[in-house]
């Protein structure tokens, strides 16, 4: 059981954590160890103490979507297909019928569509709407086995990519989003799939998706590997 104070200090050393890693600045050999372990104990808490599958983030009206959201991705130029049409999603790891679905595959499946608050690690917010399909309709289509505990979600920027536990992926909020604000995905924002979930923070939201492999072994991810916390719920 942690006390309240106790919580307080575990928040405070990770906030310190999370800061130091959006700046990429760890504080020299020093200070990163402190850093990481602090990151690693926030996440244990986040995940097995403060999430709840039920809890749902706030949705807002579309009239108090933010006028400019902010596009973020690690290559040196905007990634692009150079046949989008070619483009497959593929869905394999520890399950019984792994899956190459195409977009319109993804746009016949069940559809959910939220406005919800964006929360980026550097501090700014945006209020977008998303569409797209749940993972938990992936997830049944391809039949997991038993043993499945996480996804590796891998995209064609550069070398990103994101490991998430189940729980989290399985939650009704988080989809893989090919519509943003009543049109297609942008190239900007991740065209032609991105993974999103208002549960989490944004770089958790793996964009440019190309595929998700379900394991029993938690996967690293392109941030996580350089000291973010892992979990990163909100």
């Amino acid at each position: 059981m942690i006390d309240r104070r106790a919580f307080f200090r575990l928040a405070a050393g990770a906030g310190t954590a999370s800061l130091a890693a959006a700046c990429k600045w760890d504080g020299g050999e020093v200070v990163k160890p402190r850093l990481l372990d602090i990151s690693r104990l926030n996440d244990w808490v986040s995940e097995k103490v403060l999430y709840s599958p039920s809890r749902l983030a706030r949705e807002y009206a579309s009239t108090e979507r933010t006028a400019r959201v902010p596009s973020y991705f690690i290559s040196r130029t905007l990634p692009m297909l150079k046949d989008p049409a070619g483009w497959r999603l593929r869905v394999d790891g520890l399950v019984r019928r792994p899956l190459d679905l195409s977009l319109d595959d993804l746009m016949r499946m069940p559809r959910a569509t939220y406005t919800v608050k964006h929360h980026c690690v550097e501090g700014w917010t945006a209020i977008s709407t998303w569409s797209g399909v749940p993972v938990s309709a992936i997830a049944e289509r391809c039949e997991l086995l038993p043993a499945a505990r996480f996804i590796h979600f891998k995209s064609f920027d550069a070398d990103y990519s994101n490991g998430w536990d189940l729980a989290s992926a399985m939650h009704p909020q988080t989809i893989l989003a090919y519509g943003m604000n009543d049109n297609p995905l942008a190239a900007a924002h991740g065209a032609p799939l991105r993974l999103y979930a208002p549960t989490k923070l944004g770089y958790k939201m793996t964009k440019y998706l190309v595929s998700m492999t379900f394991t029993d072994k938690r996967p690293g991810g392109f941030w996580e590997d350089q000291g973010y916390p892992w979990f990163a719920g909100i």
